[in-house]
């Protein structure tokens, strides 16, 4: 069926279905779903939608995708929209179910690479919400390096109680309160009835704001993903704009390896930085650089600190959500303020077919009087708040996030634990107290497996009043919306015999965030020793999914990626 019109033929990858006598039962499967022999003139584009009723990051993102396949339709593209799978962190928060959440990242990426090799599409769009879906799909992009446009489903409105804002950390602190006689039975339910009063992604700069901010500044979205809201028109709106994006990035021959450069990269750590986002973005964009084969290390991330100011009063140590802050200008307005100090690199590509600094031409600059950004001569905070620490604690890495913390440097005895649930119940016991040094092992990629988060545990501390007063390591993660003390992503992990594994209970521990340093003062002699009689407890998991993660996944310093 060739071209009748002689114009660009932009099916790159789907013409061995579309043209040729052999495939005549492959295009009659496609006729049994709605498509014509004009359809297959057109390039074929997959609409990855992670749309779920089990989480309302993603309870929408199904009319979505039916505006992204309008929307390649009017500008001739054939779509078609397939699924994949999402899993609510908040929801899986705190017991085991969380222990799948990171390797859902590697599902969701793996199965949109997959669907899109197998139905030789020659482009895609793909929608995510909840934290795992933006680095899932951007890594699956990655791999595949078709032209690709990525959707944020938006950030949720904030619920409102008795005149205050909610959010889902409100929830979880609210437990730490009752437990503590803060709050009572009854305040407790009007907080979990109004924290989350409909669709989209929890609304602070938590793990899903921080990473689709990201993929924003990386040039991967189009201008004003990251900041508009679920529910807001704008989105549906953009989602159509996307689908025409995809085919005009087909005719411009423009792929995402030509968009997620290291420049790119060092764009998004700026743009994650100046935010205050959330730890999990040094993980998440590690692996997303794997994906197109540029070399990015928690290294790159401390220079960029360095020289990046803290400028955003967000949430979860700040004031305001997403949702104040798109009211103000949005990712985009703070975008233009970072590139007119010099922060960015204009000159990188995007999915608009411009690079970033043409883009920001026509963004208006941020409201004036907002309160929410900062400016850069008078920052929150002189340097980025996500700092990497070293030291004999964590040779290869850890991450802190010091916003909000007036204190940087914390010494104390080591209270340790094996598992995030002998933790929580020391913490519900009062067996914490001021000064300690609470450490969470075994909870690394491998030994947890899947590096379960550790938001009940912060928020049971911050609920009891103990905030800045106690400290947490552990090898496992911290939800974006963790605050505090908190050090995680310990690499190596215990269950590689990093030296996590070799602490002792009362060991004294430093951590100073301004040499950068993890310590536990044991000497080098003492430290061997423990090495020599330390043996590798068995994998937890045995079978399925969880046990296939352990075997494969990489070190959280690069990445925790299964196909390293």
């Amino acid at each position: 069926m060739p071209d009748q019109n002689n114009e660009q033929d932009l099916r790159i990858r789907s013409k061995v279905i579309s043209e040729g006598v052999n495939r005549v039962p492959n295009r009659a499967m496609l006729r049994a779903v709605g498509f014509t022999d004009e359809s297959f003139k057109k390039p074929m584009i997959g609409v990855a939608s992670t749309w779920s009723e089990v989480t309302p990051c993603n309870i929408h993102i199904n009319n979505l995708a039916v505006q992204v396949k309008n929307g390649a339709q009017s500008n001739d593209g054939s779509p078609l929209i397939f699924n994949t799978i999402t899993v609510s962190d908040g929801i899986a928060m705190g017991h085991e179910g969380m222990r799948f959440s990171l390797p859902s990242r590697e599902i969701i990426a793996d199965s949109i690479e997959t669907v899109a090799n197998a139905e030789r599409f020659d482009g895609l769009v793909a929608i995510g919400g909840c934290d795992k879906n933006t680095p899932a799909c951007l890594m699956a992009i990655g791999r595949l390096n078709i032209p690709s446009v990525y959707v944020y489903g938006g950030t949720i409105q904030p619920g409102k109680l008795d005149g205050r804002d909610l959010n889902i950390v409100s929830a979880f602190e609210a437990v730490g309160q009752y437990q503590e006689g803060l709050i009572d039975e009854h305040e407790l339910h009007q907080v979990e009835c109004h924290a989350c009063p409909g669709a989209g992604a929890c609304g602070g700069m938590y793990t899903a704001n921080t990473m689709a901010a990201a993929a924003e500044a990386m040039g991967m979205t189009l201008p004003g993903s990251s900041s508009i809201p679920a529910i807001s028109p704008d989105k549906a709106v953009e989602c159509a704009e996307a689908g025409k994006a995809v085919v005009e990035l087909l005719r411009l021959g423009i792929y995402p390896r030509d968009i997620m450069t290291f420049k790119a990269f060092e764009n998004a750590i700026t743009v994650v930085m100046a935010l205050g986002g959330s730890t999990n973005a040094l993980l998440h964009l590690t692996a997303i650089a794997h994906s197109v084969q540029v070399k990015l290390t928690l290294d790159d991330f401390e220079r960029i600190r360095l020289r990046v100011p803290h400028i955003a009063d967000l949430k979860p140590s700040g004031q305001y959500l997403m949702q104040d802050l798109n009211d103000v200008g949005g990712v985009p307005g703070v975008m233009k303020l970072l590139l007119a100090h010099g922060l960015l690199h204009g000159d990188c590509m995007s999915v608009t077919g411009k690079t970033l600094a043409e883009n920001l031409q026509r963004i208006p600059d941020l409201q004036e009087g907002q309160k929410i950004i900062y400016p850069l001569d008078n920052p929150l905070k002189a340097t980025g708040p996500l700092v990497v620490l070293r030291g004999n604690l964590a040779p290869e890495g850890a991450v802190a996030k010091m916003s909000g913390l007036s204190v940087h440097q914390f010494s104390g005895p080591a209270r340790v634990y094996d598992s995030e649930e002998e933790a929580a119940e020391a913490i519900m016991s009062n067996q914490i107290q001021t000064g300690d040094v609470v450490v969470i092992r075994y909870v690394g990629p491998k030994g947890g497996p899947g590096m379960p988060e550790m938001l009940s545990v912060t928020a049971m501390i911050s609920g009891k009043g103990l905030g800045g007063k106690v400290a947490l390591i552990t090898d496992g993660r911290f939800s974006g919306g963790s605050h505090g003390f908190v050090i995680g992503h310990v690499a190596p992990e215990a269950q590689d015999g990093g030296p996590i594994a070799f602490l002792q209970e009362g060991d004294r521990v430093t951590i100073d965030s301004d040499t950068q340093q993890i310590t536990f003062h044991v000497s080098p002699e003492e430290i061997d020793a423990r090495r020599r009689h330390w043996q590798a407890p068995p994998l937890k998991a045995t079978t399925g999914v969880l046990r296939k993660y352990a075997r494969l996944v990489s070190s959280a310093s690069t990445g925790a990626v299964t196909d390293a």
